[in-house]
């Protein structure tokens, strides 16, 4: 097998965390455990310093509406390399260049489609108001994804914003979570009051995420305290709802943490609560299930595939926070169902591998380039050996 030159386009990345970054690292690593070679193409953070081998950076500025997000600002002597695949993973900038290279290149064009984009509107002035009144998003999906090759997308629950769009043929494949990672995890000091009941919840803190139900939520769980995990351009107008509803002792806002670190506060935690009615997947439900942490969340969309509801957590309808707070109790008040739904979340979550994950996305590059030899190792190109693995070195720290 003669390996691939794979070029992973994504406009957000390191140091950045979110579902997008775990997906592309996790994809980058288990290509080149294969024999494949691998850049991330990313925008530059001027003080970040890149412990993987893997990443391009391409300059970049300050995004003036989000002043942590960073813009890749790309010209022709950005991308000197030339790659046989290109996949996109976002579609703004770099996303964008990807698409317009493969064109350039005559080389296949996959795209991933991680985002439900019109819960995304009001980063854009105006854009919200252009979406209801023309449905612009459908139209904008439709250009960017129906040009590509192949589309991926990782949950059923996204193929119906898809079909309206005007594509038929999504593939899904779910993003997966290395479970060793969070299991690496050194101990931390416990966050939560000795004696609290330990609820966790995960993400950056935006308008889409619906932390604000969660904190509502809280204020009708008696004794317990929350954990909110992530940074956000709504963190101050979350800490006036706590401080509004009285709960504002209850909460710990803990910001963002290394990526090796986040396992510890699944560890600890009793029950991960989630709001939001967006996500394409939400990968955080799957760490949670992974480190045996039954989970309450709304289903909607991706979140209706990441919950097996009445076995690994429950799932409520969007807005519901009454069935957020009725599920939570009926956890947090009986040991022995809470027990049970511990171990079933563990095995519920870990039922996607990432290698698996990452030879179905090659099944989709054979497909798109007309080649059947890309699935298996070849001779002088073989599967890495566990230790050589790239999750196993220094370049995996985040």
């Amino acid at each position: 097998m003669n390996p691939l030159r794979i070029g992973l386009f994504t406009d957000t990345f390191l140091p950045d965390q979110n579902g997008i970054v775990t997906s592309v690292c996790l994809l980058s690593d288990e290509l080149r455990a294969l024999g494949h070679r691998v850049d991330v193409v990313a925008p530059q953070f001027p003080e970040h310093l890149d412990r993987r081998a893997d990443v391009r950076r391409v300059a970049s500025v300050r995004y003036p509406l989000l002043p942590t997000y960073r813009l890749a600002w790309p010209t022709r002597k950005s991308f000197e390399q030339r790659y046989d695949v290109v996949h996109t993973h976002t579609p703004l900038t770099l996303g964008l260049a990807g698409a317009r290279l493969a064109r350039k290149w005559r080389v296949p064009h996959v795209a991933t489609y991680h985002t439900h984009l019109e819960a995304y509107t009001h980063y854009v002035p105006g854009m919200t108001q252009l979406n209801r009144a023309v449905h612009f998003m459908p139209r904008v999906v439709g250009r960017l994804y129906g040009e590509a090759d192949a589309v991926i997308t990782p949950t059923a629950g996204t193929l119906d914003t898809l079909r309206q769009a005007g594509i038929e043929d999504a593939v899904v494949i779910p993003t997966s979570i290395d479970p060793a990672v969070l299991e690496a995890a050194p101990p931390i000091a416990d966050p939560w009051p000795s004696g609290t009941r330990r609820l966790l919840t995960v993400g950056r803190l935006a308008r889409e995420k619906r932390f604000d139900l969660v904190l509502d939520a809280l204020a009708q769980l008696p004794g317990a305290h929350l954990v909110m995990l992530g940074e956000g351009p709504e963190r101050a107008h979350l800490e006036d709802h706590a401080e509004r509803l009285g709960i504002s002792g209850r909460v710990t806002f803990v910001g963002v943490r290394p990526w090796t670190e986040i396992g510890a506060y699944y560890r600890l935690a009793e029950l991960f609560v989630f709001a939001s009615d967006t996500e394409t997947q939400g990968l955080v439900l799957q760490e949670a299930q992974l480190m045996g942490v039954p989970v309450v969340a709304v289903g909607a969309r991706g979140t209706l595939t990441g919950v097996q509801s009445g076995y690994s957590g429950y799932l409520v309808p969007p807005g519901d926070v009454a069935g957020l707070v009725g599920r939570s109790l009926e956890l947090l008040s009986s040991p022995a169902e809470h027990q049970r739904f511990s171990r079933q979340a563990r095995e519920f979550g870990g039922r996607t591998t990432p290698a698996g994950v990452a030879r179905q996305v090659l099944a989709v590059y054979a497909r798109v380039l007309g080649r059947s030899d890309l699935t298996l190792p070849g001779p002088g190109q073989g599967a890495a050996e566990e230790g050589d693995h790239p999750r196993n070195t220094p370049a995996y720290g985040r």
